[in-house]
């Protein structure tokens, strides 16, 4: 793209993207072998010998792909029939135009470290969907539920302090509400440090209340946007005619702990009346490691539901009326999982860009989603963040994430080097956060 920097990649050797291809995704493959072999007896019991078979063979796909990336093979297009199967050949034959040398195919360490990594989870997908009778099984889905089930007090806390918080709304100040929309959205943003994908799949649960650590954690914001967020809404609010929606999409990031956060914070806007309708989007496919698909945001609601804790089982019972009454909507699009920065969403998911265009506020949670929205590029760190936006403005949006990848825009001058001279790995350690918005001024 003329003018924009270099994409991240695995050619720079220290980097976070070479150490990612090097180390993080093939402990991640790994993982996800041992995963189908634990579940040998299953596939068996539920499918005979045809379990065995698909077992054997989705983890013989996988193994091939764990050589491929360690000896830096060419990336092959894929060859089973799914709905994106096309574009993403396409985008292969793409990547394949750019480049002249290693003999014309892209490759693990000299390709877009965004692309590679999609790929590679892409990958897996059509190892499963290969292997019949399993081919509807989840490799990750247990690392989920369990990262789920182990912040379990968290999750209580924060389900107790909604249903307080919900209970006394109507008495709150402007002021006051203000500052629950301001706490709400900061435990948002630090329910994103549950990221499995970083961890290589080891577990990464919320063991304490991070209700208790707010005010020790500002500090660490290093982009903080969340007036401009509470002065968008509370306008909307006020200028709102009777019969009109103020509409909030929260592009999700990670299931388990982080996916409660969000939905926490989606109650609250509805409860608050700062919005009318809350449009959730998540993954088709098992996406790295940790991200949401429907069936885990409808596995966690149900879990919340049948929780023997009265407020969590509580917020159970409201998530699923919203949704049964049309006030939580959940999408799935495909383009979710492609390798594309979102600059050219209008071009290749009209569809969903046009889906975006109703929002009043978009909410991009995570990593992944602002690597798309600033296209994963090696961008100078003070470059405003409309401009590494490259033409992407649906509506107003603001990236809600933690700092796990080595890329980040809109800072003041100085501030960088600031960080760099006291910790070297202050863009990776997910330890900094941000609330980047950009609409009109």
């Amino acid at each position: 793209m003329a003018g924009s920097p270099a994409s991240l990649s695995g050619q720079d050797v220290g980097s976070f993207a070479y150490l990612t291809i090097k180390d993080r995704i093939p402990q991640i493959l790994t993982r996800a072998i041992d995963t189908l072999h634990r579940h040998k007896s299953e596939f068996f019991e539920k499918h005979g010998e045809k379990g065995t078979e698909a077992e054997k063979k989705a983890i013989s796909l996988l193994s091939k792909l764990r050589n491929e990336l360690q000896t830096d093979k060419p990336i092959i297009p894929f060859v089973e029939k799914f709905v994106d199967t096309d574009i993403w050949n396409q985008y292969l034959e793409y990547q394949q135009s750019l480049l002249n040398e290693n003999d014309g195919k892209p490759r693990w360490f000299y390709s877009p470290w965004l692309f590679v990594e999609c790929y590679m989870y892409r990958r897996i997908h059509e190892a499963i969907i290969q292997s019949p009778p399993i081919d509807d099984f989840d490799v990750f889905k247990e690392s989920k539920e369990q990262n789920f089930f182990e912040s379990q007090e968290s999750i209580v806390a924060l389900c107790t302090h909604l249903q307080e918080l919900v209970t006394a709304i109507k008495d709150l100040d402007e002021n006051q509400l203000k500052d629950e929309f301001f706490r709400l959205l900061q435990i948002s943003l630090w329910g994103n440090k549950c990221d499995l994908s970083l961890s290589g799949g080891e577990t990464s649960s919320q063991k304490i209340n991070i209700i208790n650590s707010l005010e020790e954690l500002k500090p660490l914001i290093l982009v903080n946007d969340m007036e401009r967020l509470w002065s968008l809404l509370n306008n909307c609010k006020k200028t709102r005619e009777k019969a009109s929606i103020t509409r909030v999409d929260i592009v999700l990031d990670n299931s388990g702990f982080e996916l409660v956060t969000d939905l926490v914070l989606a109650d609250f806007l509805l409860s608050s009346q700062l919005a009318t309708e809350i449009h959730f989007y998540g993954k088709t496919i098992p996406w790295f490691v940790s991200d949401t698909t429907i069936h885990d945001f409808n596995w966690l609601i149900e879990q919340v539901k049948s929780s023997n804790h009265k407020w969590m089982s509580k917020c159970g019972v409201d998530w699923e009326n919203y949704i049964k009454m049309g006030k939580w909507v959940y999408h799935d699009h495909i383009f979710w999982t492609l390798p594309h920065e979102f600059c050219v969403m209008s071009q290749v998911a009209p569809d969903l860009y046009a889906e975006l265009q109703k929002a009043h506020l978009i909410l991009f949670k995570g990593d992944l989603n602002y690597r798309k929205l600033t296209g994963d590029r090696k961008w100078e760190f003070t470059i405003p963040f409309h401009q590494a936006l490259n033409g992407f403005h649906p509506a107003p949006l603001c990236s809600i994430r933690t700092l796990k990848a080595e890329i980040q825009v809109g800072l003041q001058p100085g501030q960088a080097e600031q960080y760099m001279a006291s910790e070297p790995n202050w863009l990776t350690s997910g330890k900094y956060g941000i609330f980047q918005f950009d609409g009109p001024l």
